[in-house]
């Protein structure tokens, strides 16, 4: 099960590095279907003079959105189309929920970790389009379906960590390399809050950063350790409510602390993004792409990433692995032509290359280089620790992230009986959406 980063990430960007340089809360393995096959046509182009309007709706936010947004605007100019652009950030889920029911789904979209549990059903194969021959080996067994099916353009490839201010830190002669466990983490805390910063930032406004929080800390409990690992139960339909209540716990234990911001549950992702670009706090749960947004804050900000903690001695820490901005068109649309050429637009090496940049991420594509700046210097280092898929993504049923948000704010609130609620709720939910 598990993965090394050098396997994910240090191909990736050795690629992009030997590739010449012309004009972006899952993984699921592949299961061997047959190799995507060559692209054999050009993309054809919609009628001349035909009015074109698309639809591009995505999850991400921050500077990944205004990326993303901006390509879709050179689009515009270049075909005379027009491409309503919707990022509605904490309530994507919940829409594109919606959207599913009633089979109409946005032409173009994002799939948030999802393409192949979630969304192919829904989505168009891309095997035949120009870009599938370039797709990253390191990328393709997360968006491949069991028949060899890939479904999306994986713009970028997500490795995440802890986000950190490397000045905060280095103030309070603080090693991140040395923070190995929760326990050497929490240590971490107690002296940076004592200097009267904040350890950690949740914007709790945005309701998805909270479960966050529980993807980056779950796995340290439930899967990373093979000598107590439960991955197998969970992919069986079994939740270990104990070992839930423990990251329950350790989250409340951390307020009570007052390790999290005060204003946890009406800040929000901006606001995250400002106190870890101006030193207000230590640590954020979110990988790469908060660094450059936080740099779209303060440029001078000196920040870093680092693997994240392990729940016991005899582990160590990890990473995250998996599909970030990934594009798909919905199987459905009216204008299928205008749609692939976009995507064939977005796959261009100067455009992608600029979106992963965005993102802080290395290319989901062979052929694009990617200048990552300070970023390449933390995925180097880290290049050999163990990365895992996300946890609700590989080993939860789908709809459980609106359980962890909603569980967790409860901890975060400090209501009475909350930990123990969180247990038995995601339990229940667990078991709900596994037999359903």
């Amino acid at each position: 099960m598990k993965k090394t980063l050098s396997l994910v990430l240090t191909a990736a960007l050795s690629l992009s590095l030997l590739s010449a340089c012309t004009p972006a809360a899952d993984p699921q393995p592949s299961s061997g279907g047959a190799e995507p096959s060559a692209p054999t046509v050009s993309t054809p182009a919609a009628p001349s003079g035909e009015k074109v309007e698309l639809t591009f709706m995505t999850n991400v936010v921050g500077e990944k959105a205004a990326a993303l947004e901006s390509a879709l605007k050179g689009f515009e100019a270049e075909t005379g189309y027009t491409v309503e652009f919707s990022a509605p950030g904490d309530s994507y889920e919940e829409l594109m929920k919606t959207k599913m029911s009633s089979n109409e789904l946005p032409d173009v979209f994002t799939t948030h970790g999802w393409s192949v549990a979630r969304y192919s059903e829904y989505l168009m194969p891309v095997n035949d389009m120009e870009f599938a021959g370039r797709i990253s080996d390191q990328i393709k067994p997360v968006i491949t379906d069991s028949e060899g099916n890939m479904f999306v353009l994986p713009i970028d490839i997500d490795i995440a960590g802890i986000v950190y201010n490397v000045d905060v830190l280095a103030d309070n002669n603080i090693d991140p390399d040395s923070l190995k466990t929760w326990d050497d983490f929490a240590a971490a805390c107690a002296v940076i809050k004592a200097a009267g910063v904040s350890p950690m930032h949740i914007g709790g406004k945005d309701t998805w950063t909270i479960g966050q929080f529980f993807d980056w800390v779950a796995p340290s409990f439930y899967v990373t350790d093979e000598s107590a690992s439960k991955a197998a139960d969970l992919k069986a339909g079994k939740f270990d409510v104990p070992t839930w209540t423990e990251i329950a716990q350790m989250m409340a234990d951390w307020t009570a602390a007052g390790y999290f911001n005060p204003d946890v549950l009406t800040a929000d992702y901006n606001s995250d993004m400002e106190a870890l670009a101006t030193g207000k706090t230590a640590f954020c749960f979110y990988g790469p792409s908060a660094i450059m947004d936080a740099k779209g804050v303060n440029a001078d900000a000196s920040l870093g990433m680092m693997p994240i903690p392990a729940a016991s001695a005899g582990d160590a820490p990890s990473l995250i692995a998996g599909e970030d901005i990934a594009v798909g068109i919905w199987k459905d649309t009216k204008n299928a032509a205008a749609a692939q050429e976009l995507l064939n637009y977005l796959a261009r090496p100067e455009v992608a290359g600029a979106i992963a940049k965005a993102a802080g991420n290395s290319s989901g594509l062979t052929d694009v280089d990617v200048e990552l700046g300070d970023i390449k210097t933390y995925f180097d280092k880290y290049k050999s620790v163990e990365t895992f898929p996300y946890f609700d993504r590989e080993y939860l049923p789908s709809g459980m992230w609106d359980v962890m948000c909603a569980t967790g704010a409860e901890i975060l609130a400090q209501k009475s009986g909350a930990v123990e609620d969180a247990g038995k709720i995601m339990e229940q939910s667990f078991l709900d959406k596994y037999a359903g």
